[in-house]
């Protein structure tokens, strides 16, 4: 499985029905430790059976990261149906990333 890159109206859309869980990795393209984050991301998604991930370049998300008060990148959300339920910041390693995301 691989990170999928999104747009903002993907997850603003209240039309576009989203069900289940997924998440979403929230970075900008010049950030160091969101490169490192979205390199432990890729390592999870390759050796577990996860849900859905998506990425979204947190720049062109104004919208979004006033909806949801992202405060920082990196940032992974947590979403249930469309929503997000839980944030994290820090991402400490593969193995908490794993806990995050197993089915």
């Amino acid at each position: 499985m691989t990170i999928r890159e999104a747009v903002e109206n993907e997850f603003m859309d209240a039309s576009i029905a989203r069900i289940g869980r997924e998440a979403l990795y929230l970075y900008t393209p010049l950030c160091g430790t969101c490169k490192l984050g979205e390199t432990m991301l890729g390592i999870v998604l390759q050796s577990a059976s996860t849900i859905p991930v998506s990425k979204l370049n947190i720049n062109f998300a104004p919208q979004l990261r006033n909806d949801w008060q992202i405060t920082s990148v990196p940032c992974l959300v947590l979403l249930e149906h469309g929503k997000p339920v839980a944030k994290e910041y820090a991402l400490r390693s593969v193995v908490d990333l794993h806990q995050w995301l197993k089915v």
